[in-house]
């Protein structure tokens, strides 16, 4: 066996791949981007995705009603909206500094804390979404307990 080497994608090929976002946009753009960079061909399988997350406030929160969802940050800190019904009153807001999984059904949202922030997201391979939209512009500095 050899010492140790750094990952790289034709070095690790044989044994997988490394999760990304290929091709990331050049830093100052405000969109976010998203992509599946792996999806289990089974029939009833799982996807890994790579979020870029450029917003800084949101007018909505999704939910999947079938899929549970993993939030696992690579860089960089966001906020993350959750609630579990559709009354303002309900939903809270947390540091994203951890990986959580998040049950089917739960309403959520996520702000960057920061320019950017890289999250790897695990689900089922084919999500139904709904969305809510929100009465107002979430962001890091809204208050909903007023």
């Amino acid at each position: 066996m050899k010492a140790y080497q750094k990952i790289t994608p034709q070095n690790f090929k044989a044994y997988g791949k490394i999760i990304h976002y290929p091709c990331k946009m050049k830093k100052g753009k405000v969109r976010n981007l998203w992509r599946i960079v792996h999806c289990e061909k089974a029939k009833v399988g799982w996807r890994v995705a790579y979020l870029v997350l450029r917003d800084r406030s949101i007018g909505r929160l999704e939910s999947h009603p079938f899929s549970d969802e993993t939030f696992e940050p690579l860089k960089g800190r966001a906020l993350f909206f959750a609630s579990r019904t559709k009354d303002v009153k309900d939903v809270q807001c947390f540091l994203l500094d951890r990986p959580v999984v998040v049950r089917k059904g739960i309403w959520h949202g996520l702000v960057t804390f920061g320019a950017e922030t890289e999250i790897k997201i695990t689900e089922n391979a084919h999500v139904a979404c709904r969305y809510w939209p929100l009465p107002f512009r979430a962001s890091s500095s809204f208050d909903f307990r007023k």
